[in-house]
């Protein structure tokens, strides 16, 4: 399939970044954007990204080949709804929500699962805007391709290969097996990162003595709590189901290791913690040798032969040593193509300096 025009309901970060990176590889493909702020339209269109200088009306969008859906939840379901009568035969709608169940759920009451392809991209930050979107944002990155179980298969190769042209790496799966799978990796890990910020606080005196020893392993932990708090109100509420039976689980867990903490069980505590090292050791780019502080930067690099290389080649020649480094698939909430984690806080900082010194993006956390 030929792809002459895209649509987008919503650029800001991901709708955004999408646009952009198709901009940069496929500058053939013609593109419009609506969004809830006119100032978005008229920026992207001044910085010719898509076609039309405000915004357009829905009838505009009947000749995509593709219109991404990104909008909250319940606008994109509103949205579908009118989409319906306006699309045409060979279009294919598609989304980049974090949950998949309530789209899913409606195309089916909507009779669209013919042409409708769930997507999530897993990458971005806590930042939002189209003045924020990157066209390197899907480099690499892990992009979740949720089809329906009428859409022709065909079609989905299709959309498939199309996302693989833009740097990201398609995974098919269907959206329930997405939302139990997103609800263990990322939603319930937010939850639990609120929760132990606010037990801390309302566990610490008036003279904070434990904000003021909170250390590495506490920040660590703790870092994706400083999210937005009212994206995470959505995708709990959106994800209810799975993400409190996580949480159910969890509890299990919790209550598990709490019996052996109570009984002096010595040896269950460290088959229990044995049996997690060995997990979280084997996941990409696990930390190597002894605990401790972790010196870490991300930064951009585009998908080209040596790139990873030549950064490492920079670093070397300025006698910094990297203790790890590797592409980061999955990023979502995150910023930085590359991880490189260094030995100390001296040739970390180096690192950061010389690579802004060659006009690489680096991201600090």
């Amino acid at each position: 399939m030929s792809i002459q025009k895209l649509g987008f309901i919503g650029l800001g970060l991901i709708g955004g970044s999408i646009a952009k990176t198709t901009k940069r590889i496929h500058p053939e493909i013609e593109m419009i954007a609506r969004s809830g702020h006119t100032s978005t339209v008229s920026k992207a269109f001044e910085e010719g990204l898509i076609k039309n200088s405000k915004n357009p009306s829905l009838s505009d969008f009947s000749d995509c080949d593709y219109i991404f859906l990104c909008t909250p939840v319940q606008q994109n379901l509103e949205y579908l709804r009118e989409l319906k009568h306006i699309i045409n035969p060979r279009c294919i709608l598609t989304d980049v929500g974090s949950v998949k169940g309530d789209i899913h759920r409606e195309i089916v009451s909507l009779d669209m699962e013919r042409c409708f392809i769930g997507g999530h991209p897993m990458t971005g930050s806590e930042k939002t805007g189209l003045g924020h979107a990157s066209p390197y944002l899907l480099e690499n990155a892990y992009y979740i391709i949720t089809p329906t179980e009428i859409v022709p298969k065909e079609r989905v190769e299709e959309f498939c290969s199309f996302i693989s042209s833009l740097g990201a790496i398609p995974l098919t799966m269907g959206y329930g097996l997405h939302d139990k799978s997103t609800a263990a990796i990322s939603h319930l890990p937010h939850v639990l990162a609120y929760a132990l910020v606010n037990l801390v606080k309302d566990s610490d005196n008036e003279a904070e003595i434990m904000k003021r020893i909170a250390a590495g392993g506490f920040k660590d932990i703790t870092r994706i709590a400083s999210s937005s708090p009212v994206m995470w109100e959505e995708i709990c509420i959106s994800n209810r189901d799975m993400l409190l039976s996580m949480i159910d689980t969890y509890h299990i867990y919790l209550n598990n290791i709490r019996d052996k903490i109570s009984a002096g069980d010595g040896q269950g505590l460290r088959e229990f913690f044995q049996s997690a090292k060995d997990y979280r050791d084997s996941l990409a780019l696990a930390p190597k040798g002894s605990p401790g502080a972790a010196y870490e930067l991300y930064c951009d690099l585009a998908d080209e032969a040596g790139g990873i290389a030549t950064i490492s080649t920079i670093l070397a020649r300025n006698q910094l040593s990297i203790k790890n480094i590797g592409i980061i698939h999955n990023r979502e909430f995150e910023e930085g193509v590359l991880k490189i984690e260094m030995y100390d806080e001296t040739s970390y900082s180096d690192a950061i300096k010389l690579l802004r010194k060659y006009n690489y993006t680096v991201y600090e956390r």
